[in-house]
This record gives C-alpha cells, sequence and structure tokens, in this order.
C-alpha cells in the first residue's frame, strides 16, 4: 500500500494498524516521497527508537533516510510489550501499596486484603498502546518527513544494499536496530499455558493469576514481581544467582539492601542461587521445581510463571550474511561510534548488548547516524549513564558506588538519609512528592538516599535514591556530576521544597564546612 500522497490522521493510523496486525492489511506500507531510485545515506534495519531518532538525525543534517520495519508501526518493543506497559505496571503497584499501607485510615477504603485485577490492568494496556503507535507514524510521516517501509521484513544483501517487497534500496551505510527477544531457558515445562515472558503476557494473558513465579533477579523480574505482589498475588523470585546485580552501572549495596529488604516486607519472597529445574503441570502450569544452593530439591506451586532470564540480541540474520563480529552474549559488537567490525555496517539499541534501555537506544541511533554524516566525536560510553527501576518504589542512581568511591579515592565522604539508615530509627525521612503520606503513617517505608563526595576536590561523585518522585531529577544530575558539580555547587542551588532528589538540603548541611564530613 503507498501512503506516499496520503495524509493520515492519527485516528486513521490507529485503524490501520489494527487492519494490519489482525492480518486484513498484508502488503508493505510504503512512504517514499524522495522517490525509490535515489541512495541513501543511512537505512535503518528496525523501527525502534535507535532508527527513529538516528532517521531524524540524519534528516535534520541534510541527509536522506530509509527506516524499514517489520511491524506496521515504528517505535519498536518499548510502546508494544516493553518498557511502556513496566512503567504502567509500576504507576499500579505504588497505587496499590498506597491503599495498603493506609488501609482504612484517613476516610481511605480499606485494602490489606484487596485485589488487584492484573488481567484487566494488561488488557487496558493493550486498549491503549495503539494510539501511541499511531502517533509515532503520524509524526514520523507528517513532521520528521523522511522515509520509512512497514509491515515488511528486511533482507540485508551486503554493507550497501537491502532487500524489502521484492526491490533493492542502495545506501551509503546500514545502521541494524532489530532489538532482542526474551532468552528462553532450557527447563522442561517452558511451553505450558501459564508460562508467560513480558512480551506474550500482554499478548495472551487470558486469567488472573494468583500463585505467581517468577524466575529470574533481573530488573524485569524484580519489576514484574514487585507489580504482581502489590497486586495481591502471591509471588516469589527465583534468582540463579543475586537479585538486584546490574552491569555495567551498578546499584550502591545499601540502596541494594534497602530495596530487598522493603520487597520482603511487603510479602514478595526472594529466593536467590535458586536454580529452576522443571515447571511442572499436564496442560498448564500447576508448579514449578528448583535446586538450591545445597542441593535440596524444592517445589512451589504455581498458576502463572514469568521468565525473566534474560534478553538475546536479534543478532543471528546479520552475522552470517555480513561476518559480523558477536560478543560472548550474542551481541553485536561495536566501538564508541556504532560502528560494527564490518565499515559502513552500524548497530544500535539492544542489538548491542547491555544495558538494553530506551535511553540508549535513542542515544545510539543518534550517536550512529552523526558519524555517517562526519561528526566523528560522537562517542557513546554506557558505563556512564544514570540508571534506575521500579520495585514500587522508583530507585534511581548515577555516578559512582560507596564501593567504587572508595577505590578510586582516599577520602570520600558519605551523605545519607536516614543517618546511618539504622533500622530502629522510625523517622519520616526522606521526603519528597509521592511520599509524605508513607512517611508519616509507616515512616520506615519512606525511603533511602546517599551520595558520595570526594572530600579533597569537594566533588560530587554518585548520587542514589530509594522513593518516589526521583527519577527525573536524575537526568540532570548526571549532567552536574560530567560537569564536575561540588558540595558547594549543589549548596548554592535553589529547591522547591523538600525534594531529595536533587539533595540540596542535604549538601547545605555540610557545604560550610572546611573539611568535610560524614552525615
Amino acid at each position: 500500500m503507498d501512503i506516499t500522497s496520503k495524509s493520515l490522521s492519527v485516528q486513521q493510523w490507529i485503524e490501520l494498524i489494527a487492519e494490519c496486525e489482525a492480518g486484513k492489511c498484508r502488503d508493505p506500507l510504503i512512504n517514499l516521497p524522495s522517490g525509490a531510485d535515489r541512495t541513501y545515506d543511512a537505512i535503518f534495519v528496525g523501527g525502534g527508537p535507535g532508527s527513529r531518532f538516528g532517521g531524524a538525525q540524519v534528516q535534520a543534517m541534510g541527509g536522506l533516510s530509509l527506516v524499514i520495519e517489520r511491524w506496521p508501526f515504528l517505535g519498536g518493543s518499548c510502546p508494544h510489550n516493553a518498557c511502556v506497559p513496566h512503567h504502567i505496571f509500576s504507576d499500579c503497584a505504588a497505587e496499590f501499596d498506597l491503599l495498603r499501607w493506609i488501609d482504612g485510615r484517613l476516610g481511605f477504603p480499606e485494602f490489606r486484603n484487596g485485589r488487584g485485577r492484573i488481567h484487566e490492568i494488561v488488557k487496558m494496556f493493550t486498549h491503549g498502546r495503539g494510539s501511541a503507535h499511531a502517533f509515532m507514524n503520524w509524526q514520523t510521516k507528517e513532521q520528521l518527513r523522511y522515509d520509512f517501509i512497514l509491515n515488511a521484513s528486511a533482507t540485508v544483501i551486503d554493507p550497501h544494499t537491502v532487500e524489502v517487497a521484492g526491490k533493492r534500496y542502495r545506501t551509503r551505510a546500514i545502521v541494524l536496530g532489530t532489538g532482542s527477544r526474551t532468552n528462553i531457558p532450557d527447563i522442561p515445562g517452558t511451553n505450558l499455558h501459564g508460562v508467560f515472558t513480558h512480551e506474550s503476557l500482554v499478548e495472551e494473558l487470558d486469567y488472573e493469576p494468583n500463585n505467581i513465579v517468577v524466575v529470574g533477579g533481573s530488573k524485569t523480574g524484580v519489576e514484574y514481581g514487585s507489580f504482581f505482589r502489590a497486586a495481591g498475588a502471591n509471588v516469589t523470585i527465583l534468582a540463579r544467582s543475586e537479585v538486584l546485580r546490574f552491569e555495567p552501572v551498578a546499584l550502591d549495596e545499601e540502596a541494594r539492601d534497602y530495596v530487598l529488604d522493603a520487597m520482603q516486607t511487603r510479602g514478595l519472597v526472594v529466593r536467590e542461587h535458586a536454580a529452576v529445574t522443571e515447571i511442572v503441570g499436564t496442560d498448564r502450569v500447576e508448579a514449578v521445581k528448583y535446586r538450591t544452593s545445597s542441593g535440596e530439591e524444592q517445589t512451589i506451586p504455581a498458576d502463572f510463571v514469568l521468565l525473566a532470564t534474560g534478553m538475546r540480541p536479534n543478532a543471528e540474520p546479520f552475522a552470517s550474511t555480513l561476518g559480523l563480529k558477536l560478543g560472548k552474549r550474542g551481541e553485536v559488537v561495536v566501538d564508541s561510534r556504532m560502528r560494527t567490525s564490518v565499515p559502513d555496517v552500524y548497530a544500535t539499541g539492544d542489538l548491542i548488548g547491555h544495558p538494553m534501555e530506551m535511553w540508549k537506544a535513542r542515544k545510539s541511533g543518534v550517536n550512529a547516524a552523526k558519524n555517517i554524516m562526519g561528526e566523528e566525536e560522537a562517542h557513546l560510553d554506557v558505563r556512564n549513564y544514570p540508571d534506575f527501576l521500579h520495585t514500587t518504589y522508583e530507585v534511581s542512581w548515577v555516578g559512582l558506588t560507596e564501593k567504587q568511591a572508595r577505590e578510586q579515592y582516599s577520602n570520600v565522604i558519605v551523605i545519607k538519609m536516614p543517618p546511618g539508615n539504622p533500622p530502629q530509627w522510625d523517622i519520616p525521612l526522606p521526603l519528597a512528592d509521592r511520599t509524605m503520606l508513607y512517611g508519616f503513617l509507616d515512616p520506615k517505608r519512606s525511603g533511602f538516599q546517599k551520595c558520595l563526595i570526594d572530600g579533597d576536590s569537594r566533588r560530587m561523585l554518585g548520587f542514589c535514591h530509594v522513593g518516589y518522585g526521583c527519577k527525573d531529577s536524575f537526568q540532570y544530575l548526571d549532567y552536574l556530576l560530567k560537569q564536575g558539580v561540588t558540595i558547594d555547587d549543589m549548596a548554592g542551588m535553589n529547591e522547591l521544597f523538600l525534594n531529595p532528589g536533587h539533595f540540596i538540603q542535604l549538601c547545605r548541611l555540610r557545604a560550610g564546612m572546611k573539611k568535610l564530613e560524614d552525615l
């Protein structure tokens, strides 16, 4: 279907995408206003955020870009079945937590034994996601104005040729951004009804789960497990190693301990060093068997299993055709400019490995585009970025952990709230947006924050925050860290009431000292 000359509204895009997903429209959706016979500066294979933002960058720099996507919409997995449902489920979890903590006090409804309807929440998401898909298609065609072909798979012929819908297109460079998929473990029973990945959950859930086992202690496992528990389900996380161990951006040890304790206080059962040996059932899931670190065999009843066992890059179609160098986890190896081992071939997003985050996909796509268009100083180091997760709490961190700081600096100053995090202190601090009510009703759950300072140079080294309302501020804390912000600079900033996400108040309590001390 040639839509080049058509100006579709967002509603028309919603209807067209729905038809394609239902199998009623099998033709490619072709938008080639620049003409099909031109040589492109970049062809982006895959229509996720790396390609969408990279294509826009090429156009902005005066180039010509083409994006090819097998789905009938741009945006990739994030709005379809990955990070957007993650956030929706986390929003629901925070609301359930609030209701359960208040539980009839202050005029709020009773909810201690209440249940959230997981199935309904999933259906709410799938019903509404079409608008995001449609908007990105509309914006790309009407405002960004670069070429795209949707609802069709691309075949890479060589570093300068891509075939799609029976026609070949030439390009100066190819950018691969085909994402990743859940790594399904080689254990019996993964094919049973009731075994899901985060992708299949939003497509196939057709009942209300009660006894849930999450296999894996990754971000996905912890986030989904926290949501399921907040909704009132019985939840056990079975982790092969330790939960909340991330790379390449590590979480501070004290923050990890706080989060893990909070998860278990909520009734979420965590079993570390647990190797799943079998998912048991006839037609559907009935139980999960696992082996402890001591070799003991255990069985947990289950009517729902979530496989949060890591993601595997979709690199196979290109590795053999182009001879790309792959890493130990199947990721495409790139340098800091997103260049692969093959000249004129770039890779972005999940395809290049951890961290598999939306921000990395966008940034790597833009950096690839800049390099293709001649801006050779566009580099990306994923180790030097803020990170976050949701465990009903928001958890955000940037810079060095305390362990890393003490390995690199001889005079590390630590500022914390609560100070020293003593469990016997029943104080409603820290407090910020969405935490004030929590803090006064259940002070020990109000959150935790920490910042690290080089006592000699007075430069800030790292921040972490467990609470609510902190995530957005860490984007700016990241920038300040890179600019060399000091404790004195922080103390001189202006804050809005109690906003510990900026750590301004705590820095003020120590910034007046010539020789800094812990707090």
